[in-house]
């Protein structure tokens, strides 16, 4: 089943007022959501449909890990950053200043700083994907890696770092765990924006018998869109694309449709 098409969208759809964004609220004012909410007149509420939850420091013990024989880490996450030193405090581990950081993304480097001296420590950045930083990662093959993540990890991760050769070896640090949503069984949203499988599996979860009817479904990424059509839902906004790069883009071109009559 694939996304409608902008003539289907004309004559199919409602105008667009309302819309749940299945995740935290930014903190940022400058937050492209805000420029949205300015630009299209329209209510846009916030709402994580997943949290994370930590694991204990007894459950990585019986994951057999130690962190102290790792030389270096892979963070794909913010949340896989928080539960490592979190995880390194409670088992009194004071992480060395040797350690190698292999992050996803700018952003997660970025957020590395609130736990150590950035200009004092290993950090190598990956542009934006997991592909970007394990070519960094490969120069390292005798270092000893953990991957800190959580119960939900994608199998492509595990799939794209086996392909290295390297020495790895996953810790599961925190748990994602679906949102109670009951209080929202009787409202209703014009859009609902998902940004991964796990989203999808909350919508089902807390509302088993849902039907979208006219409700527009958008989704960010192949692997959330993959979630969406396997539930029978028709996806009418995806990001990213060559013209949609982000989802706040992708949502303001089809309101500019939608809205438009």
């Amino acid at each position: 089943m694939a996304a409608i098409t902008n003539a289907q969208l004309l004559t199919k759809t409602a105008k667009v007022k309302t819309i749940l964004v299945s995740q935290p609220q930014p903190s940022s004012e400058n937050s492209p959501y805000n420029q949205l909410i300015a630009k299209r007149k329209v209510t846009i509420d916030f709402r994580p449909f997943i949290h994370v939850e930590g694991v204990s420091s007894r459950e990585v013990r019986l994951q057999k890990i130690d962190i102290s024989r790792f030389t270096a880490i892979i963070f794909t996450s913010r949340n896989a950053v928080d539960h490592f030193f979190r995880l390194a405090e409670e088992l009194r581990y004071a992480v060395p200043s040797a350690m190698r950081y292999f992050c996803q993304s700018e952003a997660v480097a970025f957020y590395l700083q609130k736990y150590v001296v950035y200009r004092k420590r290993k950090i190598y950045v990956g542009t934006r994907t997991l592909e970007d930083v394990l070519n960094e990662v490969v120069k390292y093959k005798d270092e000893k890696f953990l991957l800190p993540c959580s119960n939900a990890l994608k199998e492509s991760i595990p799939t794209a770092l086996d392909a290295t050769g390297i020495n790895w070896t996953k810790g599961v640090f925190y748990n994602t765990v679906i949102s109670d949503l009951s209080d929202l069984r009787d409202v209703y949203y014009d859009i609902l924006v998902f940004f991964s499988p796990s989203g999808i599996e909350s919508l089902f979860h807390n509302f088993p018998d849902f039907e979208q009817n006219e409700t527009r479904i958008a989704v960010f990424g192949p692997s959330t869109k993959k979630a969406a059509l396997d539930r029978g839902l028709r996806i009418d906004i995806l990001a990213p694309t060559a013209e949609n790069p982000s989802m706040t883009k992708a949502i303001d071109d089809y309101i500019a449709l939608a809205n438009k009559r």
